[in-house]
């Protein structure tokens, strides 16, 4: 497999590599991971870091650039999309740079891969594109229904498209466990939007295997989205707290908090990674612990052979109604691999 990778400087993208790295010493790695990134001084620092890893390359490029894309692309079996800004409160700054990467960079992405003959393309997504109330969410569903509707001219032409959608990854750079980390550090209580909030929360190492699963099982014009625990805030909190008290000795992990209101944007209080609409659409894959939601319309294929699946889904999947909440002494262990 020889696979191209944007954003490839971010938590995702790195973790990514990580993974294709270690399916290279099982003896069943790619033959070439392009990875993509418009920042220069990240590219360097993630060529050294993988130095050993002799399929990785490098690139200088921007989703921005459709002309630079298709030179990349050409080669490729398989491209994953993980560039995009995602900050909630810049976008309040700054809409139309969320347009030109999130929205525009889709298209460029989706269309440069169909010109350069790559057979596969994953959209990563997002749960705030599911009736979204913020900018980043927004731009990620127009990303999500592009993405699907492209198969209607690229499918025919041997490009096919899909994506994939899930919560907030646990540890990624920008994360709220890095802003507890950093409070704790300084002596200070945690700052908390509100303790009401739930988020579906997944490990970024599974992230990264789900993105690659998908591309492995891609049809194509699926939004495929994994069956994840939720927590509250507070209890993510405490769990950060716990596991930073672990780490320095004497320190107390009573947990003490602010209440600060959601952060400007329209951040909100509860997450969904199925809409009320999808469910008459979604089907279950008992055998991969996941989701698979079929396009309304699908032009470029006449059915879509659903003997795979388990059965249909049958309500929203909120975080506020998950099938499993995490348990305090899960959430510790998985903060214990953030770095």
């Amino acid at each position: 497999m020889r696979i191209a990778i944007t954003g490839a400087t971010g938590s995702l993208g790195g973790a990514l590599i990580a993974q294709l790295a270690a399916d290279g010493g099982r003896g069943c790695g790619p033959e070439r991971v392009v990875a993509l990134s418009r920042d220069e001084v990240k590219s360097g620092d993630l060529a050294e870091r993988w130095a050993a890893f002799a399929p990785l390359k490098c690139m200088l490029g921007d989703v921005r650039d459709p002309e630079r894309l298709v030179e990349v692309f050409r080669g490729c079996d398989v491209v994953v999309h993980a560039a995009a800004l995602k900050r909630i409160g810049h976008s309040v700054y700054s809409p139309g740079e969320i347009m030109k990467t999130n929205v525009q960079g889709t298209v460029n992405v989706v269309r440069a891969a169909t010109e350069a003959g790559v057979g596969r393309v994953v959209v990563v997504s997002s749960d705030k594109a599911v009736e979204a109330t913020n900018m980043y969410g927004m731009s990620k569903a127009i990303a999500e229904c592009y993405a699907v509707q492209s198969n209607s001219y690229g499918a025919p032409r041997g490009t096919r498209v899909a994506c994939v959608r899930y919560g907030n990854v646990l540890g990624s750079r920008g994360s709220v466990v890095g802003v507890w980390r950093g409070q704790l550090d300084r002596g200070e209580g945690l700052t908390i939007t509100s303790p009401g909030m739930t988020r579906f929360i997944i490990a970024l190492p599974d992230a990264a295997r789900f993105v690659l699963a998908a591309a492995g099982a891609m049809e194509g014009g699926e939004i495929f989205v994994p069956l994840l625990p939720a927590a509250s805030l507070p209890t993510l909190a405490d769990a950060v707290t716990r596991e930073w008290a672990a780490r320095h000795p004497g320190a107390s992990h009573r947990l003490d908090y602010d209440v600060v209101g959601p952060r400007p944007g329209g951040e909100k209080f509860h997450e969904a990674l199925l809409s009320r609409e999808e469910p008459a659409r979604a089907w279950y894959d008992a055998a991969h612990s996941r989701v698979a939601v079929l396009p309304s319309y699908h032009s470029w294929r006449a059915a879509w052979d659903t003997s795979g699946y388990a059965n249909r889904v049958e309500r929203p999947y909120t975080s506020d109604a998950p099938g499993r909440w995490l348990a305090m002494g899960e959430l510790v262990e998985m903060l214990r691999e953030v770095p």
